[in-house]
């Protein structure tokens, strides 16, 4: 009886401490936020919306949902890719070969050939990472600086890829044909461009050589690209003939000219477009909250790559920095909130006073552009030797050093302008970079506007004849392709004479001459990460834009960015300081290559102009016969069989364009509607996040009273 009677207290103990524990936590739980906060979306939200709650329905385990991942995935997957621990990834690959026992032998053998497929394409990528160029520099610079300069070589290495890519492609077409018949290396010959009755005076085309009796003048040539590099491989004009007859066939050299222009073009967008895809995926997405943005800084915004004491120390100040800026935006975010009617006009008077001050400064740096480039057309056909060395080369470059001196005072101008316009600290420097990537850039298309437009005027002489200025101009496209070299050899000049003449004696003179309250001011030059990737971004759309007048100008960018990549380690390491704002890696990639891709859609724009538009010349090249250029295009689509012919004039009529624009918007709204759908769970995954955190805190305060409310009562 005792027994049983002590059984049944027991019991009716654990019915007591059952009751208590199971009916309170149905309202306990009910005063957690997470279920307030969705008890009052059900209330708002319209009974069909059903999806409100969804998150935070209870689910299964992770482990069920992990294992029927991996029973379903089971034959295709590699076990390695789920995080589990080692009994459980054994117990799986145990199931696995019971699995291949009761498979027939083809089964088999295509299971373990695709698992050797698989280890050959993973040793193949470990081999390609050992191959990568400047693989131990790039590395080397990440753990001392950080990945927001690492970024910017990475950067570089691919502009150095890039255009070795786009020299290959033009090499391809264009080059190798001619070198193989003009060396003999294969049994074929050249067929000249047949005459089609053109003016006697087109097609004079005078090589200037007289000036290499002095010493000086292959110098003045090997800067400019005139005399004996003129009519080189390097340049359109060396190109007059009308293909390479082969054995079998005859290779359209002018058709093959066109391609390789639509394939580096085409190539360079779908490169660019593919790596920053993952960018703008990220940055998409990335709409933190003022208070996650602190926490993220605070948190987890340390570079584990940094092991230099000096860079760790500047890593601390880059986040005082940007704490700093975060709590000046807020500020301003306030003010801003505060702000009467009268000083909203008064603050957006003062900015489109200063824009207007901005556009006068790009106005005046356009004409003095313009300006120069007519003067420099006008007496570079002057005699060389009526001029000294000096004068020659000053005319000779004259565009270069206005283009360079406006790229570098209007940064200086907008810096200034920019606090006055109230503006966060953010969006300061934004607004900074993209003025001054549109004077970078827009400097070059205003360049080759204006001898676009000299070269379709005429003045005082008939255009009709030839279509374009044959007097000034016999051969434009060679002229355009000269412009473009000697500004990708000045800007290389100007790199290297900014880093040994200035970098260097002003490290010299803080270093050891510190006292001097001056040299203290003044301190080291700071490793500016936007403008050294608009420095590059401003060479390679030189390189896009002269690639179609000059076939080799890839191949002079490749090697000019590969001495930039030495030059600016040298200059990193010994005589520069990085940037107290410093920029995240994932920023800085998408950042650069947003800057790239204008400077790509900006290069097109004149170079479709000068292919499309402008007459071809009579005197050089291989379209001599054309008027211009794009006309090869539809004198091939005129060989193809009537069918295809139809084909390909329905595909570029109005009738297929404007469906086709209606399909492409449509595709578009599509993915702007679906980026849109998952930022949205992105932001209730981020509430979520939010919710729980505030669960937590709410438990632990409960926990903490149930703790305090025990030792009352044992006291």
């Amino acid at each position: 009886m005792g027994e049983g009677d002590g059984q049944s207290q027991y019991a009716e103990s654990l019915s007591l401490d059952s009751s208590c524990f199971s009916s309170p936590p149905v309202t306990f739980l009910q005063e957690l936020p997470s279920y307030r906060s969705i008890a009052r979306k059900r209330t708002t939200i319209l009974p069909r919306d059903k999806q409100s709650g969804t998150l935070l329905k209870p689910t299964d385990s992770y482990s069920s949902q992990l294992e029927g991942e991996i029973t379903e995935n089971l034959d295709n997957q590699s076990i390695r890719k789920y995080a589990l621990n080692i009994s459980e990834k054994r117990r799986l690959r145990d199931i696995q070969e019971t699995q291949m026992r009761y498979l027939s032998e083809w089964d088999q053998w295509k299971r373990y050939s695709s698992k050797s497929w698989e280890r050959f394409i993973e040793k193949a990528r470990e081999m390609t990472t050992h191959l990568e160029l400047w693989r131990k520099d790039i590395r080397s610079i990440e753990g001392k600086f950080g990945t927001g300069i690492q970024s910017y070589f990475s950067f570089l290495r691919f502009l150095v890829l890039l255009n070795l890519v786009i020299f290959l492609i033009i090499f391809m077409l264009v080059l190798l044909p001619v070198l193989l018949t003009r060396y003999k290396i294969t049994n074929s010959s050249f067929v000249l461009i047949p005459s089609k009755g053109a003016d006697i005076q087109c097609t004079v085309y005078p090589i200037s050589s007289s000036g290499l009796i002095y010493f000086y003048s292959y110098i003045i040539d090997l800067l400019s690209g005139t005399g004996f590099l003129e009519d080189t491989c390097l340049f359109y004009g060396h190109y007059t003939i009308d293909g390479v007859k082969f054995q079998n066939f005859i290779y359209d050299l002018p058709l093959a000219y066109v391609l390789s222009t639509v394939a580096y073009l085409a190539l360079s967008l779908l490169w660019i477009v593919k790596r920053s895809v993952e960018g703008f995926k990220s940055n998409l997405i990335r709409s933190e909250e003022h208070f996650q943005s602190y926490c993220n800084k605070i948190f987890a915004g340390w570079d584990f790559c940094i092991t230099s004491r000096s860079v760790a120390d500047l890593k601390h100040s880059s986040l005082r920095y940007e704490l700093r800026a975060d709590l000046e935006e807020e500020r301003i975010r306030q003010k801003i909130a505060e702000r009467t009617s009268e000083e909203t006009i008064r603050i957006y008077s003062l900015r489109l006073f200063l824009n207007c001050i901005v556009l006068a400064v790009l106005a005046a740096c356009f004409y003095a552009i313009y300006r120069a480039t007519i003067f420099s057309q006008e007496h570079m056909k002057k005699e060389i030797d009526k001029m000294v060395f000096g004068e020659n080369l000053l005319i000779l470059y004259l565009p270069s050093i206005v283009i360079t001196l406006a790229n570098f005072i209007t940064p200086i101008i907008f810096a200034k302008i920019i606090h006055y316009e109230d503006y966060s600290p953010g969006f300061e420097i934004r607004l900074t970079i993209l003025r001054c990537v549109f004077m970078r850039l827009a400097t070059i298309c205003v360049l080759v506007f204006t001898l676009d437009s000299k070269i379709t005027s005429c003045d005082n002489y008939p255009c009709e004849l030839c279509g374009y200025n044959q007097k000034l101009y016999p051969c434009w496209e060679t002229q355009v392709g000269q412009e473009m070299y000697k500004l990708m050899i000045f800007d290389l000049i100007i790199i290297l004479a900014v880093t040994l003449f200035v970098d260097f004696p002003r490290k010299i003179l803080v270093t050891y001459c510190s006292s001097w309250k001056l040299f203290q001011c003044w301190g080291q030059q700071e490793f500016a990460i936007p403008d050294n990737v608009l420095g590059i971004v401003y060479g390679q759309t030189i390189c896009w834009i002269g690639a179609f007048f000059s076939p080799l100008l890839p191949a002079v960018a490749t090697l000019k960015f590969i001495i930039i990549f030495y030059v600016k380690e040298i200059s990193l390491l010994y005589t520069c300081r990085p940037s107290p704002r410093q920029f995240r890696a994932s920023n800085s990639n998408f950042f650069f290559l947003l800057v790239l891709l204008i400077g790509l859609c900006l290069a097109i724009i004149p170079l479709t102009i000068s292919i499309a538009r402008i007459p071809s010349s009579k005197a050089c090249g291989p379209f001599t016969n054309f008027n211009t250029t794009w006309e090869v295009v539809p004198k091939m689509v005129s060989t193809f069989p009537s069918s295809l012919q139809s084909l390909v004039h329905g595909i570029t009529s109005e009738a297929f364009a404007v469906p086709f624009f209606m399909i492409l918007c449509l595709v578009m709204f599509y993915f702007i509607a679906l980026a849109g759908a998952h930022k949205r769970v992105v932001v209730q995954l981020r509430e979520q996040l939010s919710l729980e955190s505030r669960d937590k805190r709410y438990l632990i305060q409960k926990l903490t009273e149930a703790q305090r409310d025990m030792r009352n009562r044992l006291d």
